[in-house]
């Protein structure tokens, strides 16, 4: 599709927002619900936990499906930078871990690896 190079631009980076959104969402339901999960049958909070993390972890499932690239394996594997880094995130404001050095510098190595498969220029 023809669009003058100011406009292509903007599309782009209107895509790439969506994109980091959707990664957001996904990470909220994904690793919310293995953490509600983890409090139902770890922390013994019992099923209504553990029924709530079953119904976040199917809400994971369809918000990959909404992203504005099609390609499934590029997505889920872009994806796992963000579980990463959200992980640790998740742990520093839910339940107090404290990452060290080499669990941050993980985690944005993750976020690189993340931000080259889901946005680097293919030329299509």
């Amino acid at each position: 599709m023809w669009a003058p190079e100011g406009v292509r631009g903007t599309i782009r980076w209107v895509s790439v927002l969506k994109s980091l959104v959707l990664f957001a969402v996904a990470a909220l339901f994904e690793i919310g619900g293995a953490w509600l999960v983890w409090q139902g049958v770890r922390e013994h909070k019992g099923w209504v936990w553990i029924g709530a993390g079953v119904i976040a972890l199917g809400l994971y499932g369809f918000a990959a499906t909404l992203q504005p690239d099609g390609e499934f394996g590029r997505i889920l594997a872009a994806y796992g930078g963000v579980f990463v880094a959200g992980s640790i995130a998740w742990g520093v404001l839910a339940d107090g871990y404290r990452p060290d050095r080499y669990d941050i510098t993980g985690a944005l190595i993750c976020l690189a690896g993340m931000a080259v498969i889901m946005y680097a220029p293919r030329g299509h």
